[in-house]
């Protein structure tokens, strides 16, 4: 059974790395300027450990409290990994943040940036982080406005956090190309080289739109079984 489960596992794998390769192509870029994050949140490690196997050195997950119980093993036995943050943050938990992870993928306001440059200067420990825009302006998600973005940045370098480009959870169940390309623009605006955006659904269109980060979980893990 746990063979079955590994080669489905690398077979995966093998396709979404190969399905990069392809779009970079198309996008006349360098396949190996787009990493893949496999995401990794509510995962077991039995479910992960297949992927490590095949050279899979990046994850992310989005609370806190499941890395510090599932990954210190882990990393024990495979140091190479880096763990990214995706999963909205509390301030209040921005010194284990920073602790924690490699990349912080959703600094998402103010208050938050301010908590983060405390703890990374009290640790002598910087993380890169992506500042999180809600490119779709939607009530519900998390992320600064596109108006708010050049505050975020400027707070950002008064806190000295080392900040690696943008990110974006496009809406859902329409055409996510604008937004990434909307994304992709702001960066430009900015002078940030680094985007995190696309997921299982829509990699390949953020490849094409300049996407150096995708975040990609069903298609690696396949799909959920029972409640999450």
């Amino acid at each position: 059974m746990q063979e079955a489960t590994s080669e489905t596992s690398a077979d995966r794998l093998t396709a979404i790395r190969a399905r990069i390769d392809a779009a970079a192509r198309l996008a006349r870029r360098p396949a190996e300027d787009i990493q893949l994050i496999a995401v990794s949140k509510t995962r077991s490690a039995e479910e992960i450990a297949p992927l490590i196997e095949q050279g899979q050195m990046a994850f992310c997950e989005n609370r806190v409290q499941e890395v510090a119980s599932k990954w210190p093993a882990l990393k024990e036995r495979h140091p190479d990994i880096k763990l990214h943050l995706i999963g909205q943050l509390q301030s209040n938990k921005a010194e284990e943040a920073v602790a924690l992870f490699d990349m912080i993928h959703s600094v998402d306001r103010l208050s938050l940036v301010v908590a983060l440059g405390k703890a990374m200067q009290k640790q002598q420990r910087q993380v890169p982080c992506f500042i999180q825009v809600n490119i779709g302006a939607e009530e519900q998600k998390g992320g600064c406005t596109v108006a708010d973005l050049p505050d975020m940045l400027r707070a950002a370098e008064e806190q000295g956090i080392p900040v690696a480009g943008l990110m974006c959870i496009p809406p859902a169940n329409v055409e996510a190309a604008p937004f990434f390309a909307l994304l992709a623009e702001l960066a430009a605006r900015h002078d940030l080289a680094q985007l995190s955006m696309g997921m299982s659904d829509d990699f390949e269109t953020a490849i094409m739109l300049g996407a150096t980060y995708v975040r990609v979980g069903t298609a690696l893990f396949g799909e959920r079984t029972g409640a999450v």
